[in-house]
């Protein structure tokens, strides 16, 4: 046997051996290390910077948390978003508590997000100024925007704790200046809570009907003292600073010192620096308004006095510029006046007897025997009016009841039954016609559609027909002229039953291919007719 000859020989049976660390399967590792993973770290507190934040359209949103060396992933499930203490935004440090967990589909592990809160002040006022710069570009902080407060005020609703010195301050300087009704809204003005409860009490307000059963405020005034930009941070929710925005009563911003700012400063109609000053900007001074009406009352006196004497002096000026004195001037119209007054009183006196004598006279002719005749005669002439109107109705009856009689010979139901019996036939001769010539439509075009087909099937160059091949480059793309072809450039010849490669020859056309084939002989011209040479 040669070199080259090999010969095979089945595999040589193995004996089985015996393993006491029976494989595992991935689902198996997978999950088991998801439980080891809970069970070790089943509640963690991290602090990181947020990155790559996703808000999924089933209300989960994925996020990772990195510093300067590492990076974890993270998820917060739908329920868990609402309460969180901030809302995950990109580039914001924060610490969250979670527990970590693993996804086996991708063998990675993340944390379960259940608390978040930003790490520090820096961060608290990075994030209040990002959300400042939203709502500055909505138009929320314009001054247009903002309402007018009222310059008397019935009732003012104050949105404040019940206990501290706040509410206190406040009432009592309400009632110094300007006495008025004050509704509180007790809440919270601290913690988590702060901002909902804040948000509830002026949405109440906002509610109210005027002229029921408890005042509308025309006027409110959110109140605070002083504290840490932590304390105060309720007052930047997003959600409270729309709703004092969108809040149709007046609103007055009162929280912390006047060195403190809050967001609701900036949507509020005003804000003031205390809420001691709040009370002073939401009413005026009774005491103030008393002085300055009895001194317009004053000046109405003395302008009064100042006019009427001012016409009592042009009057007699213009009674000196009179040719006689104006009881000269009035003494003849006075005279006539009397002379016009004792006549009317006769005069009226002879018309009344006048008046009396003509109704005596038309009273005399009024007789009882007079009165019975003329109605007698009215009974008459309405007896007979009525008689032939009777007559009338009947015989306009009768003449429109032989007109419906005779219409309704006219209006028989026959022919719109054979109309409809004509459209009826028409319409099953269509639908005869229809029936015959839709299914050959039909199958027309379907051998129209398989001819179609079978020639499409036949021209496709990605399926060559037998003795043809399709040339492509070494990039796949089809080559179609050989222009675009260089010597020595590797293509593909592409035939039907599969694929072999090939150089370009840039030289000249080789002998044996069908461009070098020898030319045929031309065939030898005839000789011309006559006697041809014997030697």
């Amino acid at each position: 046997m040669s070199d080259d000859s090999y010969v095979f020989e089945g595999p040589a049976e193995q004996p089985t051996p015996r393993d006491n660390n029976p494989p595992l399967s991935i689902s198996e590792l997978s999950f088991a290390l998801k439980r080891t993973l809970e069970e070790r770290f089943g509640h963690v507190r991290l602090r990181g910077e947020i990155s790559k934040v996703n808000r999924h359209a089933s209300g989960h949103v994925y996020l990772t948390l990195k510093d300067d060396k590492s990076a974890i992933d993270g998820v917060i499930w739908k329920g868990a978003v609402r309460g969180l203490g901030v809302q995950p935004q990109a580039g914001l440090e924060v610490i969250v508590t979670g527990k970590i967990t693993s996804y086996p589909a991708r063998s990675s592990y993340q944390i379960v997000i259940e608390s978040m809160e930003a790490a520090g002040a820096g961060a608290l006022l990075a994030q209040l100024e990002q959300l400042k710069l939203r709502l500055r570009e909505e138009g929320l902080f314009e001054p247009g925007r903002k309402k007018s407060l009222p310059q008397f005020p019935r009732t003012i609703g104050v949105i404040t704790s019940p206990t501290g010195a706040v509410i206190r301050d406040v009432l009592h300087r309400i009632a110094e200046r300007w006495p008025c009704r004050v509704i509180v809204w007790p809440v919270v003005v601290q913690g988590d809570a702060a901002a909902g409860q804040v948000a509830n009490a002026i949405r109440g307000f906002d509610a109210m009907a005027p002229g029921g059963p408890v005042p509308r405020p025309d006027l409110l005034i959110v109140a605070r003292g002083g504290g840490s930009v932590e304390d105060l941070w309720c007052f930047n929710d997003e959600a409270l600073a729309r709703t004092v925005a969108a809040a149709r009563i007046p609103i007055i911003s009162a929280v912390g010192h006047e060195t403190d700012t809050t967001l609701i400063d900036f949507v509020s109609d005003r804000r003031a620096p205390t809420p001691t000053g709040a009370a002073e900007m939401a009413t005026p001074v009774l005491a103030d308004l008393r002085y300055a009406v009895a001194d317009m009352d004053r000046r109405l006196v003395q302008a009064g006095g100042r006019l009427i004497e001012d016409r009592r002096t042009r009057l007699r000026a213009v009674a000196r510029g009179l040719p006689a004195r104006p009881e000269d001037l009035l003494a003849l119209a006075q005279q006539r006046l009397d002379h016009a007054s004792s006549r009317l009183a006769s005069g009226l006196h002879r018309n009344v007897a006048l008046h009396e004598r003509h109704l005596a006279v038309a009273a005399g002719k009024l007789t009882p025997a007079l009165l019975r005749a003329r109605l007698d005669r009215s009974d008459d002439r309405l007896g007979n009016v009525a008689g032939r109107l009777g007559t009338a109705l009947q015989s306009n009856v009768a003449r429109h009841e032989r007109r419906l009689l005779q219409a309704a010979g006219r209006l028989s139901p026959d022919p719109i039954h054979r109309r409809l019996d004509q459209r009826q036939n028409r319409l099953e001769a269509v639908a005869l016609r229809l029936d015959g010539w839709a299914p050959r439509r039909l199958e027309r075009d379907a051998d129209r559609l398989s001819a179609l087909s079978r020639a499409l099937t036949s021209l496709d160059p990605a399926r060559p027909k037998p003795g043809f091949a399709r040339v492509e480059g070494e990039d796949g793309v089809w080559i179609t002229a050989a222009a675009s072809l260089n010597p020595g450039q590797s293509v593909q010849l592409v035939f039907g039953d599969g694929a072999r490669g090939a150089v370009i020859d840039g030289g000249e056309p080789r002998v044996g291919s069908p461009a070098a084939a020898p030319k045929p002989a031309p065939k030898p011209k005839a000789p011309p007719p006559g006697q041809g040479d014997l030697f």
